[in-house]
């Protein structure tokens, strides 16, 4: 970041538009909005204020400090692990590299539980697979007088989570512990409704994926197996062990199984077929199977 006239102070406004041509430069995906995120993150205020200042000069600190996270942002790391946290639904979560970080088709999944949970409210609510609580969380801060819970296999994951969930004022408890998928519950644990966002990408394709996707977030979060249902295919084969006559399981998967997720959960003949719920591209994305 050397201008070309010294005696000319960097401003915000001119410090945004050299980071944005730098990051396109770079074929740096959003170039303006990272420019912002970081900027404001290094700065410590709102991305407006900084057009409500445009013309401020920056300290020489700060420049220091908004340079560090231009590096790491070269380098491919994702704005979210940068700044550590992502807004998902309502809330702003923290997040770490031991989390995936939320993106917005899985508000889809949120959504749909939520119209679920609100025809009947006091529902017992199962997540499996918490990461951050972005889903678990977004549902129990509605108020519904449910009671949630979640697993995770990761206890570091489990700790961000609960992080999250003291941040959040006025919300259902969340009971949440460390375990794989079900196998932490008793024969007799039964839930309304279950829901997950599990790793559905195939092993062989994450080396292929963005960097910021296969050099940071964890791979037991994305890592499906082989052919990416493994996750799938434990939850559904034994969701309905926890589920009660009519309960509902919502998971969400990738837009190309769609086929397989059918062929899976009808081989159980625990379910009534299933349907499919869209995100905002139109792909084929939250599984909905309801229990006989």
């Amino acid at each position: 970041m050397v201008s070309s006239n010294p005696g000319l102070p960097w401003t915000i406004f001119k410090v945004l538009s050299w980071t944005e041509s730098y990051f396109d430069s770079l074929d740096i995906e959003g170039s303006r909005l990272a420019a912002e995120i970081l900027l404001g993150h290094a700065l410590g205020v709102k991305r407006l204020d900084l057009y409500l200042q445009y013309d401020r000069p920056l300290q020489e600190k700060e420049l220091t400090l908004y340079k560090s996270l231009i590096r790491r942002r070269v380098n491919r790391e994702p704005v979210a692990y940068i700044t550590g946290s992502k807004g998902f639904f309502l809330s702003e979560l923290d997040v770490t590299t031991d989390v995936l970080i939320p993106r917005p088709d899985t508000e889809v999944l949120v959504e749909t539980a939520l119209d679920l949970l609100k025809t009947a409210p006091g529902q017992t609510v199962l997540e499996l697979g918490v990461g951050s609580g972005a889903v678990i969380l977004s549902l129990a801060r509605e108020g519904l007088g449910c009671s949630f819970f979640g697993v995770d296999l990761s206890d570091r994951a489990v700790a961000v989570a609960a992080a999250n969930g003291k941040k959040i004022r006025n919300m259902d408890p969340v009971a949440l512990t460390v375990g794989s998928w079900l196998t932490c519950f008793r024969q007799g644990d039964i839930f309304d409704l279950i829901v997950s966002n599990p790793p559905y990408i195939p092993s062989r394709e994450i080396d292929t994926l963005e960097p910021e996707i296969r050099s940071f977030e964890p791979r037991m979060a994305l890592d499906g197996g082989n052919d990416g249902l493994d996750s799938l295919q434990k939850i559904i084969d034994n969701a309905h062990l926890h589920l009660r006559s009519g309960g509902v399981l919502l998971v969400e998967t990738g837009c190309d199984q769609k086929e397989q997720v059918v062929h899976i959960a009808a081989m159980t003949g625990r379910y009534h077929p299933l349907v499919y719920i869209r995100d905002y591209g139109g792909h084929d994305r939250v599984a909905k199977l309801v229990k006989k």
